[in-house]
């Protein structure tokens, strides 16, 4: 099967249509597959739009120059950009955000690895975005947050505890869900590691990085013993050549001037 890459070189005008259709499906019909909240006017940031699209198989190569280019070849392109803001022109089918009482028992989110002790001592609040964006789904919250660290942590949010602190909840689509925050202590996740292991491994991570630096080189007292045994080893067959050569020209002599 051709991938929409290969479309690309073959066929501009058709893997742009791709492309746009694709992103009208994204923005406006089911953002919560994809782990993506819009803003009230059915905005994104471009930014965040192009991770989403890059986790899909077949639009990995897909850069804001390729949006770009959607709005100029199609007649009538089914998104539009703002600076850096994308959407759907069409937003009638978008899942709307229902106040939910009896929210999953459990939610789940991703926050930075840096950033984890300090959410255990202050809860959860938003960070860029106007709420807090969880999910009924674990695989779903690891794709979000791999978004902003390469190796989040995953929390679950126990529900109850947390609406019984003030936090209100939100539904939109099948997956995702908001809230404006998550106190502390209505969330798990796994143990902050003791400051001595956090130095131990940033010592570990020292080292390997300094033996890994350009021009530097690890003294092998073992590896001097092989060099001069490999040396000796030429020496000593350049002799045997040689003695050979000298026999086998002696040899060829005695031939041509016999006694």
């Amino acid at each position: 099967m051709r991938s929409r890459r290969v479309l690309a070189i073959m066929n501009p005008q058709k893997s742009v249509r791709h492309l746009s259709k694709f992103l009208s499906y994204v923005l406006g019909r089911r953002p919560d597959e994809f782990g993506l909240v819009l803003d009230s006017n059915g905005f994104v940031k471009v930014k965040t739009l192009l991770k989403v699209v890059s986790e899909e198989d077949g639009w990995k190569y897909v850069r804001r120059s390729h949006l770009e280019e959607l709005l100029i070849v199609l007649p009538n392109p089914l998104v539009e950009l703002k600076e850096n803001l994308i959407r759907a022109k069409s937003r009638n089918n978008l899942p709307q955000q229902i106040r939910v009482d009896t929210p999953p028992a459990s939610l789940f989110i991703c926050v930075r690895r840096k950033a984890y002790p300090r959410v255990i001592e202050k809860g959860i609040s938003p960070s860029g975005d106007s709420d807090v964006i969880l999910s009924s789904n674990q695989q779903m919250a690891m794709r979000m947050g791999k978004r902003i660290d390469q190796a989040p942590v995953l929390l679950t949010i126990h529900t109850r505890k947390a609406a019984e602190k003030g936090a209100c909840f939100y539904q939109t689509g099948d997956l995702i869900y908001i809230a404006n925050s998550i106190p502390p202590s209505c969330f798990t996740g796994p143990a902050i590691p003791r400051r001595k292991e956090v130095h131990e491994k940033q010592d570990i991570k020292k080292k390997e990085k300094a033996e890994k630096l350009p021009g530097s080189y690890i003294l092998s007292f073992d590896g001097e013993k092989d060099r001069k045994k490999k040396i000796a080893r030429k020496k000593q067959k350049k002799e045997i050549a040689w003695k050979k050569d000298r026999k086998r020209l002696k040899h060829a002599k005695d031939k041509m001037w016999p006694a």
